[in-house]
Formats: C-alpha cells, structure tokens, sequence
C-alpha cells in the first residue's frame, strides 16, 4: 500500500529547498575563532538525505579547500591534511537525494587559530620503520601533524642521506612517489620534515625500510558494477570489477563512509566479482580495491562509490510531487489491557498489510516470535512488538517494507473501596477522599454509576448527607461503590458542665443517643476560644474536668471537635459553668 503525505505549500519548487531541514554545524560552531587547525568537523544529524556532500573553502560556498566530499552518512569529517592557519573556512553541506534535486544548504564559517611555532615530525605510516621486503615501486606515505603546511622529504642509502631525493618540498601532501624505482635489496633511509609559515620542524630523524627483487607490482582496478556514482543498486547486488594482469588476488574494503569497513574489512578475494547480501537501502557506500601479487599491493588505488536503492522510502516522486512510503499504515496503541479473569488476551488489528508478526521482548531486549499472522493470543503482562510488512520487488529481489509498533500490555482486576475519608460536618460542605484497593486503571464518579467519570478520587464541596461513590475500572473489569451515610450529629455532646466538686456534671463526656446506631468515636479533642488544644479524651474515659495543667480553667464556652471510626467529623462548642 502506498501512503501519499502531500506537501504543504503552493510552489513545488519552493518546497523542495524548505521541506528539508538543514543541519547545524556542532564542532567548530557557526562563527567560532581560534579553531585548531586540525579540527574535526560534525553536524546535526537530518532524516530524509541518502547522503551528506562537504565542501570547504576561502569564500562562501567555495570548494578549494574540499570539493563536495561524499561521506554517506557519517555526520563528521576530519580534513586529513589539516586546515589553513588564521583563515575564515567555509563549511558548505549539501544534502544528495535519489530522486529529487540536491539541497545546498547556506554556508557557515569559522576561523582558524594563528599559529606560533613550527610542526613537530611525523613519521611514516607505509612503509612502516624498519619493514623488510618492499617492492621497489612503492610510494612513500606518513601521518599528518599538527600545523604542517608542507613536507621535505629526503632518500638516502645511509642514514640522513640524500644520495637518492634530496630534500624533494612535496607541498600539503602525506604521500610521495619516487621519480623512479628505488634501488632493490637495499635498505632506504627517509627522511620527513614538515614546515610551516613559522619554519621547519627540528631534528627530524630518519626512518628506514629494506626494498625487495626487482618485481612489478600490480596496476589499480575499477569497479564495473556497480559504476562510480551509480545509484538505485539493488540491496544484494553481484559486485563485479576489472581484472588487473599480474594479479594474485584482490583486496576489497567497503564501509558505509569514506573511512568505513563496517560491510567488508580488507578481505581477500581471488576472483573479480563477489556477492554481496542485505545492504540497507536508500545508503551510499564506499570501496577499495586494492589489488596485489607477490611483489605486494598496487599502490595509489582511489576509492568509489555507489548508493542503494530507494527500499521502502519514503522518497520523492518528481512527477506528481508527493512523497511516496511502501510501508503499511497501522493504528496500535502503546498500552493494552486485559481482566485478570479473562485470559487469555486475543489481539487481531484491522490493519492492512502483506504479513504480520508478533514478539515477546523480554527483560533483556531479547525479541521471541510468538505469532506470524494479523492474530495473537496473550497470556501474561509484558513488553511486545507488533509488525506489519508489504513485500515489494525491486530489480528483482523482494524486500519487506516494515511498520512496528512497541506495546505494553498490563492486567487490570475489579475495583474494590476500602474507605471514605471525609472531612467536615453536619452544617460545611464535606470533603470525601474515595480509597481504593486492586489493581487496575480506575475512575471515579459520585451519585451517578453512569458518570461522569473523573481520574481525580477527591470529591469536594459536596451537600451534607448521603452520597454514593462509585469506582470503575478503564478497561471494564467491574465496578465498586459504597455509600457514605452523615448521621453524626451534636446529639450526645452536653451543651453545659459544672466542674465545682458537688458530683453533678463535674465531667464533659460524649453521651451515646438513645434510639440511636451505636456511635464509635476515634477521638474527642477540646479547644479554647482562639483554638488552643486543651485536652482529648476517649470515649470511654470520665470526661473532662474543666482543667489545664492541673489548673481549673475559667468560665465560658470551649469547643471539641470529635471524629468517628468512618473518618467523619463533627464540631460544636458547649458552656463552662463555675
């Protein structure tokens, strides 16, 4: 199934530069100084491009210094002769596409650090100090170092000699190709001196390597399928290359950036063609070959690149302007629940698709199948994925265009209300908190067992007197209720006592009503008229006395405040009489 996700605009033309966010540079920021010269440069990575092109320059959108350099994905790059000292660089990235037109984002720029002495040395990286058997042919490469703006090189048959090159300036370059082959069976003394505009480094001391026989080493290869730049390369394409005369075999490097070897490192192959399965779609890749014999490895090889097909997208289609996605669509929630008393939970989604699987995902990541149709049956709580997949040919191979979705599925049980917590009394508006037991999602209503319903349990300002409560479980697994009943009254509480010693209302105590439901009272607490705490008493105990700290209290009215055994409250005052 396709789905079409139309633009939003007037102008196709216009939409193509605005759909497509352009990333930031992080390292060096837009408008950094003092930027080290041999900095690494990365951005913000950007969904939608196959691959990222970066040039460098003097000028806004110059390439002088790099010119559109392809780095497939990778969302940095490291210069690797360096940057120019004390110059303002132009970082220009430019997002390639398939099938819609490149997008050249606007240029950023930063400035590089002035530097103050001369480089360091560097040493050789082919051939390595002290290697035995070097072809005679070979070129001559070494490590960029820090500040270097160019590099002397000098070939000797003694150490420090330069009987062969003398002093050669090879410019910015980290390599250097003899005017001729080097004498054979000898050992050869490098020398490598970098400089810059300061001077040159001091003291550089010499390398050496010992050359084989005679022997000619074997030419560089180039791809045939697929070609350099070639794009919409099926996802198991056979890779096929020309065969160099001279050659024993062949060593391929291929990586999903330029300095990658994440598909194939180095390997060897003694044919000029190889399969290749299950590369990612809509990707540039990057290989080397490298071809070699007994002498040793062609020398100076370039790397080459192709790019993927489209896969499931999404992707532009220039002809109607609407981007196109080979994926299925799916609605599916993120978390499901089920009663406990009736499992086991069966899932069957409308979904539209070519094929359906379902996985268990447990504490570890760790993915089972557990269904491969549009049905699953559950049994127990957890983690799950749910996938829904079209199959599409594309020269030739069929793909699966996959749409997944991570759920939770929790259990629920039927609400149970363990208590009413209620506030106020016989004349204020009350303020019932509604406790509940079991687990589940619930919701509350009050009066009504048809609602509404509200995720809050804290019904306020409610009228005096009877109320219904009722607590429902989201997922329809029952529902609770429970009645809060106000018969708690100032009866029973004297309005008067005569604490003066005659055995006649010396105590003020709770008296139980009669004709009345037996009143079981938590708590009896007394209160002077500006709210002081005097004194609490049980229930069950004499009363009060009309003292605090041992000392009779004056004449006048105090108030109590008593709670029951269901949490309600009832306040009133009374008189002490002397």
């Amino acid at each position: 199934m396709l789905k079409k996700l139309l633009f939003l605009g007037v102008l196709f033309a216009s939409l193509l530069g605005k759909a497509q966010q352009c990333p930031n540079l992080l390292a060096p920021t837009n408008g950094a100084t003092n930027v080290g010269v041999d900095a690494t440069i990365s951005w913000e990575a950007t969904s939608g491009p196959t691959a990222y092109l970066l040039s460098l320059g003097t000028t806004p959108g110059g390439t002088d210094l790099l010119n559109a350099q392809n780095v497939g994905n990778a969302v940095s790059y490291t210069p690797p002769k360096g940057l120019p000292e004390n110059t303002e660089i132009f970082a220009t990235i430019t997002l390639f596409f398939f099938n819609q037109p490149d997008v050249i984002c606007s240029s950023q720029s930063f400035t590089t650090e002035s530097l103050t002495q001369p480089p360091l040395c560097t040493q050789m990286s082919f051939p390595q100090d002290m290697a035995m058997d070097i072809n005679p042919a070979s070129s001559i490469s070494w490590d960029y170092i820090y500040g270097a703006t160019g590099y002397y090189v000098s070939l000797g048959t003694i150490a420090g000699g330069t009987d062969i090159v003398n002093s050669f300036d090879v410019g910015n370059n980290l390599s250097f190709n003899p005017p001729g082959d080097l004498p054979s069976e000898q050992t050869i003394y490098v020398t490598i001196t970098p400089y810059n505009t300061i001077g040159v480094a001091l003291g550089c001391s010499s390398e050496s390597f010992t050359t084989s026989a005679v022997s000619p080493l074997p030419s560089c290869s180039n791809m045939i399928y697929p070609q350099n730049g070639e794009v919409n390369v099926p996802l198991s394409p056979v890779l096929e290359w020309n065969a160099v005369a001279g050659a024993t075999g062949y060593r391929i490097t291929i990586g999903s950036t330029p300095d990658g070897s994440d598909i194939l490192n180095n390997a060897t192959f003694y044919s000029n063609s190889t399969p290749v399965l299950n590369f990612v779609p809509n990707q540039t890749f990057f290989i080397t070959i490298i071809p070699f014999n007994d002498a040793g490895e062609a020398q100076g090889c370039i790397q080459e690149s192709f790019s993927t097909l489209l896969g499931c997208g999404p992707y532009l289609d220039i002809a109607s302007g609407e981007f196109i996605t080979l994926n299925p669509e799916i609605d599916f929630p993120e978390t499901l629940s089920f009663c406990e008393n009736e499992s086991p939970l069966i899932l069957t989604p409308n979904d539209v698709a070519d094929g359906y699987r379902w996985y268990k995902i447990d504490q570890f990541g760790n993915e089972t199948v557990i269904s491969d149709s549009n049905e699953v049956s559950i049994q127990e709580n957890g983690n799950y994925r749910y996938e829904a997949y079209n199959l599409v040919s594309q020269s030739g191979n069929i793909i699966e265009c996959p749409t997944t979705q991570e759920f939770q599925v929790v259990s629920s049980e039927a609400p149970e209300i363990s208590r009413l917590n209620v506030a106020g009394n016989g004349t204020d508006r009350l303020q019932i908190i509604v406790e509940t037991a079991g687990d589940g999602d619930f919701e509350y209503a009050v009066d009504n067992r048809d609602g509404p319903y509200t995720d809050d349990n804290v019904f306020s300002n409610l009228e005096p007197g009877t109320h219904t409560f009722y607590v429902r479980d989201k997922n329809g697994c029952g529902i609770a209720e429970k009645s809060f009943v106000q018969d708690l009254t100032v009866e029973g509480f004297p309005k008067f006592f005569t604490p003066n010693g005659d055995n006649i209302n010396d105590f003020w105590q709770f008296i139980q009503p009669p004709n009345s439901e037996a009143i079981v009272l938590r708590s009896i607490r007394i209160f002077n008229r500006y709210g002081q705490f005097l004194k609490e008493i049980s229930q069950n105990s004499l009363g009060w006395d009309g003292n605090f700290q041992g000392r009779p209290l004056p004449a006048g009215n105090y108030w109590f405040r008593a709670v029951d055994d269901s949490n309600r409250e009832i306040k009133g005052h009374f008189a002490l009489k002397r």
